[in-house]
């Protein structure tokens, strides 16, 4: 029997060489124009992608090697289990081929878990999102600079930026097509990136795999990548294994707080290889949402010292987390890391590292000094204590029953 016959669009979608072919064209456009590159790393399927086919091309010397090459990491400390071990594996062999890795890692104190179960600062929401930019932005900011530093010129950011990967970003880069010289099919060029640590002006981005589908990701990733050395079929464990492409999950953090169901390891816990990791589901429910309740949060009464109705719109907003729900979370998070790794020693598979040993003595340090937020001295009451409620416009509803 004859094959169905074409549609009228069946030659319109590209071929993962076609799409190569046009990253390589990306590449040569605008890569010559900068010595140095960088590469945004952060284990996803992505960055894994442009990361290890970058490599590729500048090995088999289809696009012009820079003058230095650089790969930036950006280590949250809160990465997938299986994101985090194929993102090990890879940076080993990158600096086994002489390239220069950094980790870009948040500072002590300002870590996810430290600051909150340390300092206190609550759990991230939709309405207080500090942690992307926390554990995530600054950090690889700061690298960055650091680098400016000891090299001249610009330096050409290398991202896995994609089409389809969310609404959001899709009307971005549709509203910014063509800025600064790009044109449409030669990835997303950007020379100019917002004035951060010193940054503005010495930092052109360019996402060279902008039109790569997510199937053409999967088929390099699982496929033509491994078949070049590289340790990228891992990365799909955090996807769905073998049924990644279909599933197609984001992942973000182990738990994610802002998330109201946390797909991405749900999915992983579905693999009989992560199987040993279930513990970490209990990271929503018996840390993050529960810290959200007011018993473990100190509020503000509406008062200043004097008596008087305080300033600011959120007169008796909730606050951070008290001495007492530090430690309890504390507890927790290193209950359920210490089930995961008493498995993983029996099954001979990677740990969990959600806190290390630096990171949990800071913790007991900064809860023994009665570390609080700014603007909070610890005297507050807890918020399930009954106030007169106070209004933005001053008025005080006083308690019927005392």
């Amino acid at each position: 029997m004859s094959r169905a016959q074409p549609t009228l669009f069946e030659d319109m979608r590209t071929t993962l060489p076609e799409a190569i072919d046009l990253t390589v064209q990306s590449l040569q456009a605008y890569g010559p124009q900068h010595e140095h590159w960088a590469i945004a790393y952060s284990g996803g399927k992505d960055s894994t992608a442009t990361l290890t086919l970058i490599m590729h091309l500048i090995e088999i010397g289809r696009v012009s090697a820079p003058k230095s090459l650089t790969v930036c990491y950006a280590d949250t400390r809160m990465e997938l289990i299986p994101l985090a071990f194929a993102a090990s594996r890879i940076m080993e062999q990158l600096r086994a081929r002489g390239v220069d890795v950094r980790v870009a890692v948040a500072p002590m104190d300002l870590r996810m878990m430290v600051n909150m179960l340390g300092r206190g600062v609550p759990p991230p929401s939709n309405s207080f999102r500090w942690c992307t930019r926390q554990i995530k932005v600054e950090p690889m900011q700061a690298v960055l600079a650091e680098l400016l530093e000891k090299v001249p010129g610009t330096i050409l950011m290398l991202t896995g930026v994609r089409i389809g990967e969310s609404a959001a970003r899709d009307a971005r880069i549709a509203v910014s097509c063509g800025k600064d010289g790009a044109e449409c099919g030669q990835g997303w060029y950007q020379e100019v990136l917002p004035d951060a640590a010193g940054i503005r002006g010495r930092i052109a981005t360019l996402a060279p795999i902008l039109h790569w589908r997510v199937c053409q990701v999967w088929d390099w990733l699982m496929f033509e990548a491994p078949a070049l050395g590289w340790a990228t079929a891992d990365v799909a464990d955090a996807y769905g294994g073998d049924e990644a492409e279909e599933v197609n999950a984001r992942t973000g953090c182990i738990g994610c707080p802002l998330a109201s169901r946390d797909l991405a390891l749900e999915t992983v816990l579905r693999s009989p290889r992560w199987a040993y990791l279930r513990p970490l589901a209990d990271l929503k429910p018996l840390v993050y949402r529960e810290l959200r309740k007011p018993k473990w949060r100190l509020r503000k009464t509406g008062m200043d010292e004097a008596g008087n109705i305080a300033a600011g719109k959120n007169k008796q907003r909730m606050g951070p987390i008290t001495l007492d729900g530090r430690r309890m979370a504390l507890e927790r998070v290193l209950d359920i890391q210490g089930r995961c790794n008493e498995a993983a020693a029996r099954l001979g598979r990677p740990t969990v590292d959600l806190l290390n040993a630096e990171e949990e003595a800071r913790i007991w340090e900064l809860i023994a000094a009665k570390t609080w937020p700014q603007g909070w001295d610890g005297d507050e009451p807890t918020g399930d204590v009954p106030l007169d409620l106070v209004y933005r416009d001053g008025l005080v509803q006083p308690l019927l029953v005392r």
